[in-house]
């Protein structure tokens, strides 16, 4: 008698290469190390050589290269996380599909729409995995609010609102002249666009308006900088959002969502680094966030468990998924809608006029409209 040979899911970590070592890469690079078990940093590429030998040492990786095709190329990586420049992230997108890797890439996926649908078409057709890096809807409370619309809290959504502060100083921004034009929207603003597509799932955005300037460092606005914006998106179920962006809140890293319906409202995100608050007689105070990866610190992580996940499922390597799988994963349709819209809002901020994302791209909702309860209440 001749066995048969039954198929089994191999237990093996999903083999990660980074290129970009910057400080986002470098986060990324910590939490597939110490913070996801069934993932193993296993190289490490960027042009900048000492970058990539710190990086390196401190979490014990023996693979690193400045030539990316190194890692396209290493049988034993299975995919990429890209935290290189924005202007390099469509190129790699492909050129990792192309190699048959997994792909993991930062906001945003290409700087046009037609850059960004190359790139999903690549990953499309080596049937290869593609995320992107749009952390909210891991963090708790965002992803809290999400169920709740999904359970019907807010009924209908009618009034959506999304807020990105980023932190600053009495000195203002550093060097404000090398923050590229259109920067507040394509690689800040992405996210709040994101979290209002993903807040009203099934809507598409179909008219943008959007005001901006440069009103922290009024020096640099000659040479594109906008650092202050508000943008006002339309949705295909009449709901209307706003996202506002700033590059210099003192106070803090501020990150908020609102959700308004017709049955209730839900609300996301603080400043606060815990609830803990004094009162004295200067007033009453509380601690804030300074960083993204702090206030954001388990969200990065768990985009990455879930992209690790996605990987194994689909390499047949063994292992249950993490609770962060129970998250809608945004992939290149999430990416493309977001991108669609910030592309809007940087022309409408060029014209002073609002401009339909149909101009821009043609989009499909990522996802069914939810069926949610206690609508037209």
């Amino acid at each position: 008698m001749t066995y048969i040979q039954h198929p089994v899911a191999e237990d093996r970590p999903v083999r990660i290469a980074l290129i970009g070592a910057g400080w986002i890469g470098k986060f990324h690079a910590e939490s597939i190390s110490r913070r996801i078990p069934n993932a193993r940093l296993e190289a490490i590429t960027d042009p900048v050589l000492p970058a990539v030998e710190e990086l390196a040492t401190n979490l014990g990786v023996t693979k690193i290269s400045t030539d990316v095709e190194d890692v396209l190329s290493d049988p034993d990586v299975d995919a990429v996380l890209i935290a290189a420049p924005m202007r390099f992230h469509s190129d790699l997108i492909i050129a990792a599909a192309k190699a048959g890797k997994d792909v993991f890439c930062e906001k945003p996926g290409g700087r046009t729409i037609k850059e960004l649908d190359g790139a999903i078409a690549a990953a499309d057709e080596a049937g290869v995995v593609l995320r992107f890096g749009f952390n909210r809807r891991y963090s708790t409370d965002f992803a809290a609010a999400r169920k709740l619309i999904d359970d019907g809290a807010v009924g209908t959504p009618q009034l959506l609102r999304s807020l990105t502060r980023d932190p600053g100083t009495k000195a203002g921004l550093s060097n404000p002249e090398r923050i590229a034009p259109g920067t507040i929207f394509l690689e800040t603003l992405i996210h709040d666009f994101d979290t209002l597509n993903w807040l009203n799932p099934g809507a598409l955005p179909v008219k943008v308006h959007a005001v901006a300037d440069a009103l922290v460092a009024p020096e640099a606005r000659a040479g594109g900088l906008l650092d202050t914006a508000v943008v006002t998106v339309i949705y295909s179920n009449g709901a209307i959002a706003v996202a506002e962006a700033n590059f210099n809140a003192l106070y803090g890293y501020d990150v908020r969502g609102e959700v308004f319906g017709s049955a209730g409202m839900v609300t996301a995100g603080t400043p606060q680094a815990t609830n803990a608050t004094s009162y004295t007689a200067a007033g009453i105070g509380s601690e804030t966030t300074r960083l993204n990866i702090h206030l954001f610190h388990d969200a990065y992580t768990e985009e990455l468990a879930h992209f690790a996940d996605d990987v194994a499922a689909r390499r047949g390597y063994a292992g249950a998924p993490s609770a962060a799988s129970a998250v809608t994963a945004p992939g290149g349709v999430d990416a493309r809608n977001a991108l669609a819209v910030a592309l809007a809002a940087f022309k409408s901020a060029e014209t002073g006029l609002p401009v339909e994302v149909s101009q821009i791209a043609d989009l499909l909702p990522a996802e069914s409209a939810v069926h949610l309860q206690g609508a037209g209440k």
